[in-house]
């Protein structure tokens, strides 16, 4: 629940804190762009796994959470692509979400800065902030 401005009047003067909101709405903003950066980089990875590696696209997701972090990975279904991400000795390195990242930095920056840019209008960030963590699979 967004929190209220506070009014204060002194001396005949009225001051009204808007810090909590703003900061409230600061951490929702990072959120929200977290989850569509999270989409765009798993769609991105799971473009490029063979179509053999179905297990892996199932099991690629992310996970916004609310504490401002962003993970991107495999859930423990897919616990062999991280064997075909890092490599080993009887698997070359694939690299699908480390290149899915690299590759599409300015996309993830323009997704980033879209979110920043709307900070300015506080009812389009009403609209934009969604409140529940989310674990996706986009």
């Amino acid at each position: 629940m967004v929190p209220s401005a506070i009014k204060i009047t002194k001396n005949g003067v009225q001051y009204i804190n808007k810090v909590d909101r703003t900061k409230y709405m600061l951490k929702e903003l990072v959120h929200a762009a977290n989850k569509d950066v999270g989409k765009y980089a798993t769609r991105e990875a799971k473009k490029k796994m063979r179509s053999r590696t179905y297990r892996g696209k199932k099991n690629t997701q992310y996970w916004a959470r609310k504490d401002g972090s962003l993970l991107v990975g495999y859930k423990p279904g897919g616990f062999y692509m991280g064997f075909e991400e890092l490599g080993t000795s009887n698997h070359i390195k694939k690299e699908f979400l480390k290149n899915a990242v690299l590759q599409n930095k300015n996309e993830i920056r323009k997704i980033q800065g879209t979110y920043i840019k709307s900070i300015e209008d506080e009812n389009k960030v009403l609209g934009i902030i969604d409140e529940s963590e989310e674990i996706g699979n986009e």
